[in-house]
């Protein structure tokens, strides 16, 4: 799946591709749809956020509740700009700027190409159309160290400069919503908008001695996405509680859009699924008794550099899911709910590991605080662990993948019991 998520829209659309497989019903949001008990139900939003839901055959209304896997679909890249191209003599650039927090050099001199959706108008209406380019259509040369002999020691990548990919060689600037149109094989039509990223064009890939590590790009975090999809529709049904699963868009770049975890998409969803059978007064205790795990990847110790790493922190590659802890609280992790998470493992002997960034170090943040400003609910922050997060191709162990979907499917199995006094999980 990795291979052909070459951005949210085609990772959404290969996650509704599984979700009807197995039987699921898609509603829209916009539309009336009767939800009835032991039914299996899902929606998108904007294309590239998805919500979905399996419930239980009875739901009892004075003990509902519900278990919840939050992922997000999005990852660094470059964005292209509305009329895009630059010539440069008779190079045809294109003009792009950075979408969340890349490193950048690892774009450097290797094929890329162009993914994402393209509207036309055709007929009198605006068509939306997925975009992919399945060739070698760009790449962004670094300069060479004849002309920066400082590149190697002090190498800075401005992306209003450095960043441009090289298109074309033409003496006439090329017409760029032509080239759309004929990618989409599209003879009468007009180009409105689009929303295109750049790619990388490396395949997903076993790496090692052993063929123990995945290297692929989007790790972070189609890879925690699909292994929590995979343990959500493997799992067995839960007579205690509704099943819920979650991935937003624009993580990366602060969630602050109408389908980002820092919108209503959750909690819209969730009160139009709990309203088909509770009160506002049940919802509202319902709420109380869940449990959110929020599944972001996690930093596993750098090798080359473990001075980067907290002296108590100890995350290894091929060693299990991590649970991520911050003072701050940039993740939703405290001792309740990470004693949850410990409980599911060591119920279905599985291994895990703990995350905490050095104290002078400020980490990253993730969706789970985001969106439990929407859904308030008792929630930890786990991800898998990889190397090079944010890299144009990033790296983790293999094993790891196994070991999310066969916690994300005892998680959904757990019968969790949550009160002010006590909490249980079976």
């Amino acid at each position: 799946m990795l291979n052909r998520s070459h951005s949210p829209f085609h990772a959404v659309k290969l996650m509704e591709e599984e979700l009807i497989k197995h039987g699921f019903i898609k509603y829209e949001e916009s539309k009336e749809e009767k939800i009835v008990e032991g039914g299996k139900y899902y929606t998108t939003r904007n294309g590239s956020s998805l919500f979905a839901v399996i419930l239980p055959s009875h739901i009892e209304k004075e003990e509902a509740k519900f278990l919840l896997a939050c992922t997000h679909t999005d990852s660094p890249s470059f964005k292209v700009k509305p009329n895009p191209v630059i010539q440069v003599k008779n190079n045809q650039m294109l003009e792009v700027e950075a979408y969340g927090g890349g490193i950048y050099n690892t774009w450097m001199d290797r094929p890329l190409t162009l993914a994402g959706r393209v509207q036309v108008l055709r007929d009198g209406k605006i068509e939306n159309h997925l975009f992919y380019v399945d060739d070698d259509l760009l790449i962004i040369p670094n300069v060479a160290i004849h002309m920066n002999r400082n590149i190697n020691t002090q190498a800075s990548y401005n992306p209003a400069v450095d960043m441009k990919p090289l298109f074309a060689l033409s003496e006439e600037k090329i017409d760029f919503n032509q080239f759309l149109l004929d990618e989409l094989n599209i003879k009468e039509g007009t180009v409105l908008s689009h929303d295109l990223f750049l790619t990388n064009r490396e395949e997903a890939k076993e790496i090692g001695k052993s063929h123990e590590l995945l290297g692929s790009m989007r790790l972070d975090d189609l890879a925690s996405a699909y292994t929590s999809l995979l343990g959500f529709l493997s799992s067995e049904e839960n007579d205690h509680a509704i099943k819920v699963f979650c991935s937003f868009d624009n993580e990366e770049v602060g969630s602050l859009t109408r389908q980002g975890a820092n919108s209503t998409f959750l909690k819209d969803n969730l009160h139009r699924i709990l309203a088909s059978f509770l009160t506002e007064t049940q919802i509202t205790r319902a709420y109380t008794r869940s449990f959110h795990a929020s599944i972001d990847n996690a930093h596993a110790n750098h090798p080359n550099h473990p001075e980067l790493s907290s002296p108590t922190t100890d995350v290894q590659l091929g060693k299990g899911i991590v649970i991520k802890y911050n003072a701050n609280q940039s993740y939703t992790t405290d001792s309740l709910s990470g004693s949850i998470i410990k409980a599911v493992c060591l119920n279905h002997q599985l291994p895990y590991q703990e995350f905490t960034n050095r104290s002078d170090m400020r980490g990253g943040s993730t969706l789970g605080n985001i969106s439990n400003s929407e859904v308030s609910l008792l929630s930890a922050d786990i991800g898998l662990p990889q190397l090079a997060m944010h890299s144009c191709y990033e790296v983790m162990g293999k094993e790891d993948l196994n070991i999310m979907v066969q916690f994300v499917k005892a998680l959904y199995e757990s019968d969790i019991m949550i009160s002010e006094n006590e909490i249980s999980v079976h």
